[in-house]
């Protein structure tokens, strides 16, 4: 998960937000994979839709402390917003942050969540809660908070109506090769193993690992950790030789098919795609563990993307 489409709760001085961008909510990292076609047709292939798209604010962030921090269009508040369609009031409203807990408190009708008007002193359900986080809705903004590290939280903020949604001209992908879709095999960790998995902030979280997934490519013998991901299949953050020019320099994630009553598991790096970093310099995302980057170019799955469009 990275810095910074966020902003952090709490602290001195003003943030002010300029979001150019965004999608839909995130797509959960390692939780959805492109089903694989049992054969590649030899033509061009047509990936399912993405909604990742740039997001570009001006750098800002505030360190996290209890306290409350009003948001609206006035430059003096502590978070201030544009909308790129519909007016944003002088003070929406504002944030409480208390015990690890963020309320909001209402100050104009125009903020709502779902559509309706919002209660006072709700309480903002973060991204790590079984049902997603509270949406707060804003003229074209949409915020929630999400919680990093050890317990730091911050609110994103994202805008449906963006420039760089409109102007999205796509991704770009190494041509279809059925050799990189391999059938490796899970090595079971012991119950309650974990893994320590570092993000682009400095942050090192200890996550739960199913085990290493060892195959071959190439002649050649390699092993992954794994992490969890949707019910039954592994969630992989790889580096390779590629990354750095044809590829993301920080690596590259990968969901593997169910895994079998044997341990079997399909790896296609066919479907090997970005993290959210690749579009965003304000974005947090996990890096490969250690052990997790690969001694030989894997030329599958999405290449680099650049401001401008897809990078070739």
């Amino acid at each position: 998960t990275t810095t910074k489409p966020w902003i952090m709760l709490g602290g001195e001085g003003h943030t002010r937000l300029d979001f150019t961008l965004s999608d839909t909510p995130d797509k959960t990292w390692g939780a959805a994979r492109a089903d694989a076609p049992p054969s590649y047709p030899a033509g061009p292939v047509t990936f399912p839709p993405t909604t990742r798209a740039a997001i570009t604010a001006d750098p800002a962030q505030v360190r996290l402390a209890p306290g409350e921090q009003r948001f609206g269009s006035n430059p003096g508040s502590a978070i201030a917003l544009e909308a790129a369609d519909g007016a944003v009031p002088g003070v929406a409203g504002s944030l409480r942050v208390a015990d690890g807990e963020v309320t909001v408190h209402p100050s104009d009708p125009s903020l709502t969540i779902g559509g309706a008007p919002v209660p006072e002193g709700t309480v903002l359900d973060d991204d790590q809660a079984e049902e997603g986080p509270t949406v707060l809705e804003l003229s074209s903004l949409r915020a929630y908070v999400i919680r990093r590290g050890e317990g730091r939280l911050a609110l994103r903020v994202k805008d449906v109506a963006a420039p760089a949604l409109r102007e999205f001209r796509g991704l770009d992908y190494f041509s279809i090769d059925p050799a990189w879709r391999v059938t490796g095999r899970l090595l079971p960790a012991e119950p309650g193993a974990t893994l320590s998995v570092p993000d682009v902030v400095g942050d090192v979280v200890a996550e739960p690992t199913p085990g290493v997934v060892a195959f071959e490519l190439e002649g050649s013998a390699y092993r992954l950790h794994a992490l969890e991901a949707q019910p039954g299949h592994l969630w992989l953050i790889f580096g390779d030789e590629t990354n750095g020019e044809e590829t993301y320099g920080g690596g590259r994630f990968l969901v593997t098919g169910p895994v079998q009553p044997d341990d079997s598991v399909e790896v296609d790096f066919n479907l090997a795609y970005n993290p959210p970093c690749v579009f965003s310099a304000f974005a947090t995302c996990p890096l490969p563990p250690e052990g997790n980057r690969l001694a030989a170019r894997v030329e599958a799955g999405e290449r680099m993307w650049g401001s401008s469009g897809p990078h070739h």
